[in-house]
């Protein structure tokens, strides 16, 4: 027996086509249609018809789109004549271009390209025509130029929602966006065409709710915001800047702005609520400018009620949206539209607050709110609600003036008073510590949420102290300018000391680092303040006071931590 190189490969060859002739053998058609779809269909031929039928018809489908434009020019042609009415015909030549998108719509059997060039040959027809009708010729009232441009868009988009094959309305709704802006300012009369793009945004947000993507929808929402801004930028001015606009109310103003924030907020409750799809980045930014746009043109073309009823609208839909958050979003698995709607609710909240009640009334209500959704939080574990809290906390100190306050008292000359507002923030703030639980095992997001209140509490703190102090020293001296700084040295020094020893607690982590802060901020305020002033008696005191209270603050963490040990062991 001799075993060549080859023999095995030979055999094993054999083995492979007796096995195949078998399996043909008791399954006949199997082994058949594999045969028959390469006889009917080679490869070459399938994968040469798309460019053969592409380079088939490219030449014939633009040589219709020429033919549609010439026909576009013999209707002007007719109409420059005179032997029929200017109006009839531009009315015919409108419908000529929409014939042409609804056969780009419509005609499904031919190739992408094709339903692109027909497309775009109904908008060269039609842009021209409405342009040069409504400023030159004079044919088209802006009213009829916007409400072709409306019906223009809309028609693409009722289209585009039959159409499954291609997308092709964002050419059109594209050009008509952009027509009917730049229209609108040309005319100087911009409240038709800017309402034209509002039902050509408000038929893209109805085609999504059947589906589809609408691929044009963030420009033309782009573009309905800067018409509605460039409405707003012009009639806030003076008159003598818009003499060749007419004199509109205050209601016409108001309402394009309105309306472009009622479709965007619809469309985003039906799509976070009703279809439970996520808020996009761009959904979620569009409303907030939308609403923007909207208290803007209410607090310029209303001014003496119109802060009275932009505040009661946004406590109205701050309570709605707390109500959808809290009984359809907040139990879904995905909580990003939860998160959005809670913090569109406490921007609304405080937006309210600030437009509908006094500032020091504001700056209260606001804290009293701050410090019930703390406690809620810490009841329900809702990391959402210290979000809201800190947000609240934040809107509190700025409408009370506080960091101007602490400056002032800090750095500045101290004031004689404070107001009532100052020390609700401050009581709030404290609660709200002295509540807390935190540790040192917290994310850097909980770390700031209860830094927060602390930070606000310590800073007011020491500007109240130093205020009483001045207040106190001023009955039996007169205060000057060392005077003062030695007063904030004994008063950093003396928060410093009381933060380290809390921070010594587990329970109030945060209050250690926060000492060691403050001994960052006093060493200084002695290089930058008291060092200045040249009374060599006081820059003494101060800094052996700040020497104390630097051998003091590592001790009082570390006896602290002593006495929290054998309890803890206990």
């Amino acid at each position: 027996m001799t075993d060549s190189p080859g023999s095995f490969e030979l055999l094993s060859s054999r083995v492979d086509e007796l096995e195949k002739r078998i399996c043909a053998l008791e399954h006949p058609a199997r082994a058949m249609a594999p045969t028959v779809s390469t006889q009917l269909q080679p490869a070459n031929q399938v994968e040469a018809e798309p460019s053969s039928m592409q380079a088939g018809t490219f030449f014939p489908t633009m040589g219709r789109a020429m033919l549609g434009i010439a026909g576009a020019y013999l209707l002007r042609a007719a109409a420059e004549s005179g032997a029929m009415p200017k109006f009839a015909v531009s009315a015919v030549a409108a419908a000529y271009a929409f014939g042409w998108l609804i056969w780009a719509a419509r005609n499904s059997a031919a190739p992408s390209l094709a339903r692109y060039v027909y497309a775009s040959t109904s908008v060269l027809i039609l842009v021209p025509l409405v342009w040069e009708n409504t400023l030159h010729f004079y044919v088209f009232s802006p009213i009829v130029s916007a409400g072709i441009l409306a019906a223009f868009a809309t028609l693409s988009t009722a289209l585009d929602l039959r159409s499954t094959s291609s997308r092709i309305s964002w050419i059109n709704l594209g050009a008509a966006a952009f027509t009917s802006a730049a229209l609108a300012f040309a005319t100087h009369d911009p409240l038709p065409f800017i309402f034209s793009l509002l039902v050509a945004l408000l038929a893209i947000e109805g085609g999504r709710t059947f589906g589809s993507t609408q691929p044009a929808r963030p420009l033309v929402a782009l573009v309905a915001d800067v018409a509605v801004w460039g409405l707003i930028f012009i009639y806030a001015g003076p008159e003598t800047a818009r003499t060749e606009y007419p004199t509109l109310a205050a209601l016409p103003l108001i309402a394009p702005a309105c309306m472009l924030f009622l479709i965007e907020g619809t469309s985003v409750a039906i799509t976070a609520i009703a279809q439970k799809k996520t808020i996009t980045l761009f959904e979620a930014m569009q409303s907030i400018l939308a609403f923007v746009l909207a208290i803007w043109s209410v607090l310029v073309f209303a001014p003496s009620n119109g802060r009275v009823i932009a505040g009661a609208a946004c406590l109205g839909i701050s309570a709605a949206v707390y109500v959808a958050n809290s009984l359809r979003l907040r139990c879904l698995a995905d909580q990003r539209n939860s998160h959005i709607f809670g913090i569109w609710a406490a921007g609304l909240l405080v937006t309210g607050a600030m437009l509908v009640l006094p500032r020091e009334l504001a700056a209260i209500c606001l804290a009293l709110t701050a410090l019930v959704a703390y406690w809620m939080a810490t009841r329900l574990d809702s990391q959402m609600l210290k979000v809201q809290g800190a947000l609240y906390f934040m809107a509190a100190a700025v409408i009370a003036e506080l960091p101007q306050y602490v400056f002032r008292a800090m750095a500045s000359t101290v004031p004689a008073r404070a107001d009532v507002s100052v020390f609700v923030v401050l009581v709030c703030s404290a609660l709200v510590e002295i509540a807390a639980r935190d540790s040192n095992q917290l994310s850097w997001r909980q770390t700031l949420l209860h830094l927060l209140p602390l930070l606000i509490a310590t800073c007011t703190m020491c500007a109240a102290l130093v205020q009483g102090g001045v207040f106190i020293l001023g009955r039996g001296i007169p205060v000057s300018a060392h005077h003062l700084a030695f007063l904030r040295t004994l008063v950093l020094s003396g928060i410093s000391l009381c933060m380290a020893l809390s921070g010594s607690r587990p329970s109030h982590a945060l209050m250690k680092h926060l000492s060691y802060g403050a001994l960052a901020f006093l060493a200084a305020k002695l290089l930058f303040e008291d060092l200045r002033h040249g009374h060599m008696e006081f820059v003494a005191a101060s800094i052996f006071v700040f020497a104390l209270t630097l051998i003091a603050v590592p001790r009082l963490i570390r006896t602290g931590r002593g006495i929290q040990g054998p309890n803890l062991a206990k």
